[in-house]
């Protein structure tokens, strides 16, 4: 159960899809990226929760959403950072600013998690890990490489974060504002603005991407599989190829093809 690496406090930890239909998100990314899956119930009227492995090594997880516990959230994928004390987490997020969606609260022995909406309006998940750590694996093709805020106020954002999680924030030199964001030295995200028409009805949120070996080949088999693409693959200088992607069930995430580094 998620024991092969242990994320420092303020990285992202585990990736969550919460979908109304189940099945057919499993059968679409195993399909895409080569996972395979394994449900564990959740007890009585919760359904399952299914765990993605990518060579034995868990990658994330899905559940289904439902109108009793989750009324009006689309499917969405979900990022979790490491914390060090939920409770701490929460209550300095409240003092800076964030609602709370979901209080500290125990998962079984696996840890201890909360849900907390920030003052821009984007969700994020918190874990405090006992048993179960969190992903196996990052960074590499067929697991999450990249997390990234949209935000209509980004400077809101970076003031959040930085002073809840202690990350360092580093501007980008592109005509786009984008904001890289590290922690302890290591890059973990960013912060892209919401600047433009097309972001018009769009809700601040967090998003993932995916590394691929082959950007293309990627978003021609999502379009087999039912998928939906928003951005067709496109070049980021120095960094790599990247697409947005839809999953049949409305869930968005990237994929990106990493240009390898000298």
């Amino acid at each position: 159960m998620g024991n092969g690496m242990q994320h420092p406090a303020g990285n992202f930890c585990w990736f969550e899809l919460g979908t109304n239909d189940q099945d057919a998100a499993k059968a679409f990314y195993t399909n895409l990226f080569g996972w395979e899956s394994s449900d564990v119930p959740l007890g009585e009227g919760m359904g399952v929760y299914t765990t993605f492995t990518l060579d034995g090594k868990e990658v994330g997880a899905a559940y289904q959403l439902t109108e009793q516990h989750q009324p009006g959230v689309p499917p969405h994928w979900m990022p979790y950072i490491a914390v060090t004390s939920a409770d701490e987490t929460v209550a300095k997020g409240i003092e800076l600013g964030a609602e709370i969606i979901a209080p500290a609260f125990d998962v079984f022995d696996f840890g201890r998690m909360a849900a907390l909406k920030d003052p821009t309006g984007a969700v994020v998940s918190i874990w405090q890990p006992q048993t179960h750590y969190g992903a196996d694996i990052v960074g590499v093709p067929g697991s999450v490489c990249w997390s990234e805020l949209a935000t209509r106020d980004a400077e809101g954002a970076k003031s959040f974060y930085s002073g809840l999680f202690g990350w360092s924030l580093k501007e980008g030199t592109d005509a786009m504002p984008y904001t890289e964001l590290a922690n302890n030295g290591q890059g973990i995200g960013g912060i892209l603005a919401m600047i433009g028409d097309h972001w018009a009805g769009v809700p601040p949120h967090w998003s993932l991407y995916f590394a691929v070996e082959n950007c293309e080949q990627t978003v021609e088999k999502a379009k087999e599989l039912g998928g939906n693409i928003h951005v067709s693959p496109t070049d980021i200088p120095n960094v790599g190829k990247f697409s947005v992607i839809g999953d049949p069930q409305g869930a968005v995430f990237q994929v990106i093809q990493l240009t390898p580094q000298a």
